[in-house]
């Protein structure tokens, strides 16, 4: 008979947190369990239905197998574990600060607290290393001559796209510019496809025809990076207007960078959407610089969260995944109930502008280190989870060792995979046909994209 395969773990149970989240970075759930422990085909079935797969069970059978009471005994473990993971806590963070808010006729009182658990902060802490080490291979393939085209990078930043994450759903919509490879990881690709896209491989979202700046995945809501400066956010108005014209509490958020905030057409689609009181929410990214020009020497207002005019606004601490996740609610509320809000997200890029842009000729390398070190995001999370005692160091390193694992893997699979056919040529043209090439030395291909 065919043999299901779970997990040796220590004595006691012990729990691996967020197994879909790693089977959506391509990691199966069968590969959550080690092949040293044999399972029989009924008490395989009794793990699944149990929701118990990725969880590690101790054999007490012969020659190691998995018993009832080896399950039973797993369940109660997790059942204890989740319980002490999910035990609420409270941080405090840094007050934001809001602009025009007396909607009401007094201004409504801006959270400074978030409440959280242990289970959560694991989960965060997994997504957003998962962004950080997905950042830092592209920066490796990039040099070693795997990407073509611009790229930009989103290490720093992850506080920002974790926690709009955490307050959003796949009701909503998010629309941003060319800095997008952890918002297709966030809308549900897996770190391979990301890379995949990066590289020009078939197996992307764009099935490498787009590139680092034109991720995309409409089935959840995400309507890519754009390489055009600031032409997201009239895109993000459209989006708003066909969320209300649905009638379905969906909430559009148009990100932007400081750099782009001065565009005209964000001020049009802004007017436009505050006389139709349209569910959107401006995000504006201020990572303090608009390609090399920092913002003090490119904006006469650099209080971005103010420039929405007659539209209000809140500044919040990017850096810190809470602060950005309490925010976002408070912004969906508003944009649902009341219309346009501009939020600034006070955040901090590390890499340059893109990876042509070394980072250090307008900045300095201390200037970049001292960020790092005070405000880190990623950082952050982690400071929480140790200094609160909410898991151990060694819990939270063999996350980081099994989120190096899967995207080593992802680079892997993505160099490996096929570039697209030559029929894709001319194809996503236009929506729903496929035009037959013309002037153009190539087969029509395949009839459908990458599975």
């Amino acid at each position: 008979s065919s043999r299901r395969r779970a997990h040796r773990g220590a004595p006691d149970a012990k729990i691996m947190l967020s197994v879909a989240r790693r089977a959506r970075c391509g990691v199966p759930a069968a590969r959550c369990m080690s092949s040293l422990v044999k399972v029989s085909p009924t008490m395989a079935k009794l793990i699944r239905d149990m929701g118990l797969e990725g969880v590690y069970i101790t054999p007490s059978g012969p020659k190691d197998t998995v018993t009832k009471p080896d399950i039973d005994a797993a369940a109660a473990a997790k059942a204890a574990k989740d319980k002490e993971l999910a035990k609420p806590l409270t941080i405090d963070f840094r007050p934001m600060e809001g602009w025009e808010l007396d909607y009401y006729g007094t201004a409504p009182t801006l959270p400074t607290s978030a409440t959280t658990s242990a289970g959560e902060l694991l989960e965060y802490y997994e997504t957003m290393y998962t962004m950080r080490r997905m950042e830092i291979a592209t920066d490796v393939l990039y040099k070693g001559k795997f990407v073509a085209g611009f790229c930009h990078l989103y290490d720093g930043q992850e506080g920002v796209g974790m926690g709009l994450e955490a307050a959003a759903t796949m009701t909503d919509s998010i629309v941003t510019s060319y800095r997008d490879h952890c918002y297709q990881y966030t809308r549900g690709s897996t770190v391979a496809e990301v890379l995949g896209e990066l590289l020009g491989k078939y197996i992307g979202p764009a099935k490498g025809k787009g590139g680092s700046m034109h991720m995309y995945k409409a089935d959840n809501n995400f309507y890519g990076g754009n390489g055009i400066v600031g032409a997201q956010t009239s895109l993000g108005a459209g989006l708003a207007f066909a969320h209300k014209y649905a009638e379905d509490g969906g909430v559009a958020f148009a990100l932007y960078g400081d750099g782009a905030s001065n565009q005209g057409q964000l001020f049009e689609a802004l007017n436009m959407a505050a006389l139709m009181k349209l569910p959107l929410v401006y995000v504006c990214e201020n990572n303090q610089y608009g390609m090399g020009t920092s913002k003090k020497r490119s904006s006469a207002n650099h209080d971005y969260y103010t420039k929405g005019h007659y539209v209000p606004g809140i500044k919040c601490d990017g850096m810190n995944v809470l602060s950005v996740r309490e925010c976002t609610k408070f912004l969906k509320k508003h944009a649902v109930e009341v219309g346009p809000i501009v939020v600034e997200f006070d955040t901090y890029r590390y890499h340059g502008h893109s990876m042509s842009d070394p980072g250090i000729t307008y900045r300095t390398r201390d200037e970049v280190a001292s960020v790092r070190a005070a405000r880190d995001p990623v950082a952050l999370v982690k400071s929480w989870l140790i200094d609160k005692e909410l898991a151990t160091e060694a819990e939270v390193k063999d996350i980081e060792k099994r989120v190096r694992k899967i995207v080593d893997e992802a680079v892997a699979k993505a160099k490996a995979a096929t570039p697209p056919p030559p029929g894709e040529l001319t194809r996503d043209i236009y929506v729903g046909k496929y035009e037959h090439p013309r002037m153009v030395n190539v087969g029509p291909g395949p009839q459908g994209g990458p599975a």
